[in-house]
């Protein structure tokens, strides 16, 4: 009897639990794509975005494993944008998914933060 209860437990964790938590992550993706398209917020993610070109960001998406990505705003286009990481490497976001962009944080003489605490 005990087996079963282990069984069920190992059951409810390896398989419903994740379920779940990719059922509310793609209603959140869908929630937001919804909104966005209803308020034409993309128009105006994209003009303040354009404010950060050249800048280094911390770039806060729905879809990134993470939750966010650092990087230089290399452009910005209709439907994303293109930053460079640290390593040299292209990657492109699209703005739909952006929640948040924030200048990396820098200490009173300039240098970069080692540790940004969100």
């Amino acid at each position: 009897m005990d087996s079963l209860y282990l069984i069920l437990l190992a059951l409810f964790l390896l398989v419903i639990i994740p379920r779940i938590m990719q059922r509310r992550r793609l209603a959140a993706i869908r929630h937001i794509l919804n909104r966005k398209m209803r308020n034409k917020e993309n128009i105006e993610m994209k003009e303040l975005a354009k404010r950060f070109i050249g800048e280094e960001c911390i770039i806060y998406t729905i879809t990134s494993n993470d939750g966010s990505v650092q990087g230089l705003i290399k452009e910005i286009d209709d439907g994303g944008m293109v930053i460079e990481k640290k390593t040299g490497e292209l990657e492109i976001i699209n703005l739909d998914f952006v929640t948040r962009i924030r200048q990396y944080p820098r200490k009173k003489n300039g240098k970069k933060k080692d540790i940004v605490l969100d």
